[in-house]
């Protein structure tokens, strides 16, 4: 730290820093597409148009196109609120076609003589209307679907009517989720229980004979073989589910006891969701189609090999982390055919029919949630504090000498300088040697310094410490107008990265670095990490607008389909957005589904609390209230009002009429 010296220093003029904009060429639509990495990500199914806003493109980049800013305010002004989860069944169709048609070609270049049978797990999302989607847009391809519980069969059972269409029971079975499936099997449902645990395998053949059944059966194997990503318990020796090879091996000997082994159709495994490498998933199809090979040596009925989930999407475009990955679908459906037909042509048998279980690759994309921006806590300081004098503390006299020595200079020395000096603010406040207001002024001129000096780093060479240092030091908070454990659980759950930007105003450039904080009264309710384009990695704030006077501004986080809606929780209890599934035609698009975010009564009501005690109890303190002359009848009439409105609406913040 330099003293300043004994008597005042003169007061300067700050040295003038010409705004970095004024030295580049005007921002651009082309800018924002690299900034964001949209084009990394999106698939084709996402793109900024001429005007600076996204646009939504469901047939993977071709034909019909929507504006996703404009189609936020058409839903608002139809009385539909932010935040808002916004579907697209036709990318649905799109990504059903798309897998199908990737094994399709795969199976002509390597001559396979099997099928392609695809199923959609339904935990991904069991939202009725995408479901549904599933189903109808499968129809043509035999898609079928899976369930891993007793509620799911009944759902799926409800919804799943595609000849020749496969319905994959696996989880943890009791005797009438077994005995529901076998029945069902009698209403021509191609029904396949697989097989988790080997007390099961028991179940069945019981189940079977009471009810004269001859039964569909999958073995789940427990591969040695290890997945990688976020989700790599779910597969090894370790893993959850799944059985042994002794426990498949005395398996058959069962079966060939009861008579049954030809009842054994389908071969499963599962390494994981959103398997990153495309090594992982060749190493797992190695072991899988030996466990398949000797099982049809030992004489078992086999048809099928079900290579389960895992089918990862490009979460931030790097291709290099747990939220990317290093292949393409058409790799993937590829090193699954080739391999599974090499090691079944060697040994001389059929090659079987390929079930997948890809979900997340099927749904993603298809969900977006829009939220608004409620307000922002900026730390930039434009304006110093009041000039220091000698009458202040020498801790205040050395930031003023900082200020107004600051240049191109000596910005190294200055930043070590202010950097010291912060430390020294808070120790000296804490000893009692600073008051309040003197603290108060420490950090108004440490971040006005740290402004000028950000300002200044960015037209200088060899400042990236700076520049990142004090971008972090002065970023923005933008308070959002949703929760994260409800829409985005897995941000918090798990580190998964979203893609996370701007909808609109994408022709300007983002002169601001923030972190979003979600409406929760949660420390963890925010977002903190985001697509980097330029390392592969993350950065820490999002590149973002300044906000407007009066001018709603709207966020997007996109890839939101798998998982997040059906895992969302009521933190603080903040329930379901509006939803809305908007399907686009050459007139322009319709809304096919609203389905309304939850209400607070509806909310209160999952925690056991009824509506009528509450407003009884709350009518009553205010009939209390006027006996004691706490408030008037208008008063009370009021609040009462209030309170059956507050439960009766959103959950989320909104504007008032």
């Amino acid at each position: 730290m330099h003293n300043v010296p004994s008597s005042p220093a003169p007061s300067r003029p700050p040295t003038d820093i010409t705004p970095l904009s004024g030295n580049q060429k005007p921002w651009s639509t082309a800018d924002s597409t690299e900034l964001y990495g949209i084009k990394n990500w999106g698939n084709g199914y996402f793109r900024i148009n001429t005007q600076g806003n996204v646009e939504v493109v469901p047939n993977n980049g071709q034909g019909n196109k929507i504006d996703l800013f404009e189609l936020t305010q058409d839903l608002i002004d139809r009385g539909i609120r932010a935040p808002m989860m916004i579907r697209f069944p036709d990318i649905i169709r799109s990504r059903v076609g798309l897998l199908y048609n990737c094994f399709q070609k795969a199976f002509v270049d390597h001559n396979y003589k099997g099928e392609y049978r695809g199923v959609y797990p339904i935990k991904v999302n069991q939202q009725k209307h995408l479901v549904q989607e599933i189903v109808k847009s499968g129809k043509n391809y035999h898609f079928g679907l899976e369930c891993g519980s007793k509620p799911e069969l009944l759902v799926v059972l409800a919804l799943m009517n595609t000849p020749d269409a496969l319905i994959i029971c696996n989880g943890f079975k009791d005797c009438e989720y077994i005995e529901t499936a076998i029945l069902s099997q009698k209403l021509g449902r191609k029904i396949i229980i697989v097989v988790d645990r080997k007390d099961e395998l028991q179940m069945i053949i019981d189940a079977a004979k009471k009810f004269d059944a001859k039964p569909r059966i999958g073995f789940r194997a427990k591969l040695n073989t290890q997945g990688s990503g976020k989700w790599v318990d779910s597969s090894g020796a370790r893993s959850k589910f799944g059985l042994t090879s002794m426990e498949i091996v005395e398996g058959v000997d069962l079966l060939r006891k009861e008579g049954m082994l030809d009842c054994l159709e389908l071969l499963h495994y599962h390494i994981g969701s959103q398997v990153p490498t495309i090594q992982s998933i060749k190493s797992s199809l190695k072991e899988a189609a030996r466990f398949y090979t000797g099982l049809h040596a030992m004489g078992a009925g086999l048809k099928y090999i079900d290579v389960g989930g895992g089918l990862g999407i490009d979460y931030d475009g790097t291709g290099s982390s747990d939220s990317s990955i290093n292949y393409s679908e058409q790799e993937y459906a590829n090193d699954v055919v080739s391999i599974l037909q090499g090691l079944c042509d060697e040994k001389q048998i059929p090659h079987p029919h390929i079930v997948t279980e890809a979900g997340r690759f099927l749904v993603a994309h298809h969900s977006v949630l829009v939220f608004d921006i409620l307000g922002v806590n900026d730390l930039e300081q434009k304006h110093p504090p009041r000039t220091a004098t000698k009458s202040d503390p020498r801790l205040m006299q050395d930031l003023q000498y900082i200020f107004e020595k600051l240049n191109r200079e000596n910005i190294n020395e200055c930043f070590n300088d202010l950097t010291q000096a912060k430390q020294e603010t808070l120790q000296l406040f804490t000893y009692g040697v600073l008051t309040l207001e003197q603290r108060a002024w420490c950090e108004s001129m440490y971040f006005a310094i740290a402004t000028r000096m950000l300002t200044l780093a960015r037209q200088l060479p060899d400042t990236e410490d700076i520049i990142k240092f004090m971008s972090q030091e002065l970023c923005d908070t933008y308070f959002c107008n949703f929760s994260l454990f409800q829409s985005v659980p897995d941000s918090w759950a798990v580190g998964q990265l979203f893609p996370v930007m701007p909808i609109h105003r994408l022709n300007e450039e983002p002169e601001n670095e923030a972190t979003l904080a979600d409406l929760t009264c949660d420390s963890d309710g925010k977002i903190e990490k985001f697509i980097d384009t330029k390392t592969g990695s993350f950065r820490e704030t999002l590149a973002i607008h300044e906000l407007k006077n009066k001018e709603p501004y709207f966020l997007g986080v996109f890839l939101t389909g798998a998982y997040q809606e059906i895992l969302g929780d009521l933190h603080n209890l903040f329930g379901d957005t509006d939803a809305v599934h908007v399907s686009l035609n050459e007139a322009g698009y319709t809304i096919d589904d609203y389905v309304p975010g939850d209400t607070v009564t509806e909310v209160l009501s999952y925690v056991q609390y009824g509506r009528s005690e509450m407003v009884d109890s709350v009518r009553q303190a205010t009939e209390e209230g006027i006996q004691k002359g706490l408030l008037s009848k208008q008063d009370a009439k009021a609040l009462i009002r209030h309170y059956e409105q507050g439960l009766a609406g959103y959950t989320y913040l909104e504007e008032a009429e």
